[in-house]
C-alpha cells in the first residue's frame, strides 16, 4: 500500500484528527481516565475535539494519556514525523524533521524521541520457541572518532550492546547493556527474551558458554576460522545484519547519540527491522503499527508533579 506525503491526515488538522481518533478508537470512544463509554462529545472554538465523560466528569481529547500528551504540535505534524521515521531505513534526524515539519530543532529533537518511545515493542512473549532458534551476538558502539577529544583505544570506552534476532520471524531485539558486557548480564537478557526450548546461535565467545546450556541446544559459529555457517547450517548473519544497519543509521544520519539515550534509539532499529518489508510490512503498515504503540509512554522533559 502506498502512501502519498500529501494525503488529508499530513496535511488538515481535522483529518489528522479524525485518523488518530479511528486508529486509538477503532470501534467506540473509551474514556482514558475511568474506561466508560457514556461520553459526549463536545464543541464550539474552545472545546473542539474534547470528549466529556458522563461517568468520571473528565475532559480528553485523542492525545491524551499518548506520547503526544500536552503538545503544542498539531496533530498532522505528528503523523507525518512518524510516517518519516518509519520509512526510513537509517533513521531521520531531528534536524531534517526540524526543516520538513517546520518546528524549532528542540521541539524536533523531543518529538522524535516520544516517537521512538511508542516503538517501544512489547517483549514479554519469548523469541523463538520448540522447534525454532535464536541468533545471539553482541557489539560495541560509540567513540570511534580517532580525531576526538575524548577518543581511547579499547572496548571499554565503547557502549555495548546485546542483540537477539529470531530469523524465522525476522523479529529482532537489543539492548544497550549498562552495566558493561559480561556473561552474567548477557544470560540474564537472554533467559527473559528467548524461550529455552530453541536453540541458541551465538559466535565462539565465552559468555554464550554457560548460559547455552540452558537452551534445548547450542550451536557455535567459529568466526575466528572465517568460519559464517558451521556444519549444522546454523549462522549468525541475521543478527549481524541488524548491527549492520544499526550502525549504518547511526553513524551516518544520527552522528552522535548520548548513552543515555541510546536504548531508544536500539527501540527505533528494532522496530523498523521487526517490521521490515521483507516480511511483507510497507511504510503505511508500519506507521499505523508505530501510531498504535503511543498511548501509555508519556516521556516528559522533567518529572511532572
Amino acid at each position: 500500500m502506498k502512501s502519498s506525503l500529501s494525503a488529508p491526515q499530513f496535511t488538515d488538522e481535522a483529518a489528522a484528527i479524525a485518523h488518530l481518533e479511528a486508529s486509538r478508537w477503532p470501534v467506540e470512544v473509551i474514556c482514558p481516565h475511568c474506561g466508560s463509554d457514556n461520553l459526549t462529545r463536545m464543541g464550539g472554538k474552545t472545546q473542539a475535539g474534547y470528549f466529556m465523560c458522563n461517568g468520571c466528569r473528565g475532559k480528553f481529547t485523542c492525545r491524551t494519556g499518548t506520547v503526544m500528551e500536552r503538545s503544542h504540535i498539531p496533530v498532522h505534524k505528528w503523523l507525518l514525523a512518524i510516517h518519516l521515521i518509519s520509512s526510513a531505513k537509517n533513521g531521520m534526524s531531528a534536524h531534517e524533521l526540524h526543516r520538513l515539519l517546520g518546528v524549532t530543532y528542540k521541539s524536533a529533537w523531543f518529538l522524535a524521541h516520544r516517537i521512538r518511545a511508542a516503538m517501544d515493542a512489547d517483549k514479554t512473549a519469548p523469541m523463538g520457541g520448540e522447534g525454532g532458534q535464536v541468533q545471539a551476538d553482541e557489539t560495541y558502539y560509540g567513540n570511534t572518532s580517532k580525531r576526538s577529544k575524548s577518543y581511547r583505544k579499547g572496548l571499554k570506552r565503547k557502549a555495548a550492546v546485546a542483540g537477539l534476532v529470531d530469523p524465522d520471524t525476522g523479529e529482532a531485539r537489543a539492548f544497550h547493556m549498562e552495566l558493561g558486557v559480561g556473561a552474567n548480564v548477557v544470560r540474564e537478557i537472554l533467559v527473559k527474551n528467548a524461550s529455552r526450548k530453541s536453540t541458541l546461535v551465538s559466535d565462539e565467545s565465552a559468555l554464550y558458554k554457560r548460559v547455552g546450556d540452558e537452551f534445548n541446544a547450542h550451536e557455535t559459529v567459529w568466526h575466528a576460522a572465517n568460519e559464517h555457517v558451521n556444519k549444522m547450517g546454523f549462522t549468525t548473519n541475521n543478527v549481524e545484519n541488524f548491527f549492520g544497519v544499526f550502525k549504518r543509521g547511526m553513524r551516518g544520519t544520527y552522528i552522535h547519540c548520548g548513552e543515555q539515550h541510546l536504548q531508544r534509539y536500539l527501540n527505533e532499529f528494532t522496530f523498523r527491522y521487526s517490521n521490515r518489508s521483507g516480511l511483507g510490512v510497507g511504510d503505511v503498515e508500519r506507521a499505523a503499527l508505530a501510531l498504535k504503540g503511543i498511548e501509555g509512554k508519556r516521556l516528559t522533559y522533567r518529572r511532572p508533579h
